[in-house]
């Protein structure tokens, strides 16, 4: 017959693992919940940094926006030239090119050679450009019509 400690010992330590292992699984399922917690509220402050650096891209946009107003009030816009762009937009209206220089106040020869891209225009004289961009055929013929 086995010593009675060596019985009771046994017990106790089966039990006692027992206990310890219903012990164990409750603190696992609350990490699982509290791993998907973090994670959720993780994935929310994400969302809301995006959101946040959206709203402050927008704002900023429109504070450039508000303050390119503003320097439109105080100084011209700048202007970009394109020597294509301008023989596209004679050749569309369909007129010569000292038709074109009327429109703009300078000579056919200088239409010709902002085309060719041998000159570019002066800052004045991209601001009649882009005045005369900005006109159709029928304003175009009565523009020329009148000279």
């Amino acid at each position: 017959m086995p010593n009675i400690a060596s019985i009771l010992k046994s017990e106790i330590s089966r039990v006692a693992r027992k206990e310890v292992r219903a012990e164990i699984e409750t603190l696992k399922k609350a990490s699982v919940h509290h791993r998907a917690a973090i994670a959720a509220l993780r994935r929310q402050v994400s969302a809301l940094e995006k959101e946040l650096r959206k709203a402050a891209k927008g704002s900023a946009r429109s504070a450039r926006a508000s303050s390119a107003a503003e320097a439109s009030d105080e100084e011209p816009t700048k202007r970009r030239f394109s020597a294509g762009r301008l023989a596209s937009h004679r050749t569309k209206l369909g007129i010569s090119a000292a038709s074109y220089g009327k429109l703009v106040g300078v000579s056919g020869q200088t239409i010709y050679h902002w085309e060719q891209g041998k000159a570019r225009p002066r800052a004045a004289q991209l601001e009649s450009l882009a005045s005369v961009r900005g006109l159709g055929k029928v304003e175009v013929a009565q523009r020329l019509g009148a000279e």
